[in-house]
């Protein structure tokens, strides 16, 4: 199977589908996915692009309606759910591409596969980018203070309270009860298992397997992730240097998976979205635990989910 993206120069929107494509082809060796920019209409016209972003499947754009024309213009996509957005959801990506919907493991990549990108309206990306979610933590190794956060709503004329009460309210972060911050994907300010050494920078705890190999991506840095088996507590390691990784031990994976429930990643599917020393723990370890649905992901997937999912956080205007 062929599935081509088709995006204008820049699209806001391409990020997000790309990395709602890698979950729907998590654990596929059947298709291929390939990506072109469109920079005319006559190119448009030619590649069968609907508007951007456009997929095809086998040559053939699912979404577009009957008799519809060429476009480069931005495309909207309406859900089952009635939400219009800038691009399918994962499980209708499934559906169109002939997977399995399993709406539960999309939580491991945040929000029902929507993405952690938050939108511009309102301050929000400008406080996660700014502060909450990536420049705090990745030079502090901790959230930012609260004069910071009002730094970064006051140009927005909303206050920090309410922005962050809204970022949490769709799961781009947590807070306690005291409204403080306690994870911002990928970070977390309590202890955990996987543990990420920023070159040049602050060792930072991440709120899963998945998120920590997104860090590197997403600050452009080299990095050392260390981690544990859940089964033999034997220790996983994986090095980001120049680009490129090492994984220790060699046959090492990733489990992707969550429980069935309603409620923010850091409840359904953070503690599971683990790294195992190997296929065998892995399914060692989802054989104990029958309520989990997800798959093992090899090296090559888990490090695409990761960077699909946290690499373009910084790259997107903020405003």
């Amino acid at each position: 199977m062929h599935v081509e993206m088709l995006t204008v120069p820049d699209c806001p929107n391409g990020p997000v589908l790309r990395e709602r494509l890698t979950l729907a082809l998590a654990g596929r060796t059947d298709a291929e996915l390939t990506e072109h920019v469109v920079d005319d209409q006559p190119e448009a016209e030619r590649r069968g692009m609907h508007g951007s972003p456009t997929l095809l499947v086998d040559g053939r754009d699912p979404f577009a309606a009957p008799g519809a024309a060429a476009s480069v213009s931005c495309r909207l996509y309406r859900g089952t759910d009635g939400r219009v957005g800038g691009a399918p959801s994962v499980e209708e990506l499934r559906r169109v591409l002939g997977a399995p919907v399993t709406g539960d493991a999309d939580r491991a990549a945040g929000r029902a596969g929507r993405g952690r990108l938050a939108p511009i309206e309102g301050g929000l990306r400008a406080v996660q980018q700014a502060v909450a979610v990536l420049r705090s933590f990745a030079t502090t190794g901790a959230p930012p203070e609260q004069a910071e956060l009002k730094a970064a709503a006051e140009p927005f004329a909303v206050p920090a309270t309410r922005v962050l009460a809204e970022l949490a309210a769709e799961d781009f972060l947590t807070l306690d009860d005291t409204g403080h911050i306690q994870a911002a994907y990928p970070f977390s300010v309590t202890a955990t298992e996987h543990v990420v050494r920023i070159a040049g920078g602050p060792t930072v705890w991440s709120m899963c397997a998945i998120d920590a190999l997104g860090i590197p991506v997403m600050l452009g840095s080299d990095a050392v992730i260390t981690s544990t088996d859940p089964v033999t507590a034997d220790a996983v390691r994986v090095e980001f240097t120049g680009g490129k990784t090492t994984w220790q031990p060699a046959a090492a994976v990733v489990y992707y998976g969550a429980v069935p429930d309603t409620g923010p990643a850091a409840a359904v599917c953070c503690g599971y979205l683990r790294f195992f020393t190997g296929r065998a723990t892995a399914e060692q370890w989802t054989g104990q635990h029958a309520d989990i649905s997800g798959a093992v992901l090899d090296q090559a997937e888990a490090e695409r989910l990761g960077a699909d999912i946290f690499g373009p956080l910084l790259a997107a205007p903020a405003q």
